[in-house]
């Protein structure tokens, strides 16, 4: 169960979504799923979300998010560079 301050947040997310005829997919790490999850505990997120990853070896990132293992080796797993 999420707090009330991260279900406020998840809820503003799918509802600006849902305005805009967006879909969600996540790719996580450090987070460890908890945006996919905050964003899927509410009931009717299935029409915004799509998918998530949890990618938290460098492994994962290059083969399920295309990481390009000199983007990881140069700034690390947790960077700027390696987040878009």
């Amino acid at each position: 169960m999420i707090d009330a301050s991260l279900r406020k947040a998840a809820t503003r997310v799918l509802e600006c979504c849902r305005a805009h005829g967006l879909q969600v997919a996540t790719a996580e790490s450090c987070t460890g799923g908890l945006v996919a999850g905050a964003l899927t505990e509410i009931a009717g997120s299935s029409d915004v979300v799509d998918r998530g990853f949890v990618t938290y070896s460098d492994a994962a990132k290059r083969a399920m998010l295309g990481v390009p293992a000199a983007t990881l080796k140069r700034y690390g797993a947790v960077s700027a560079q390696t987040a878009p």
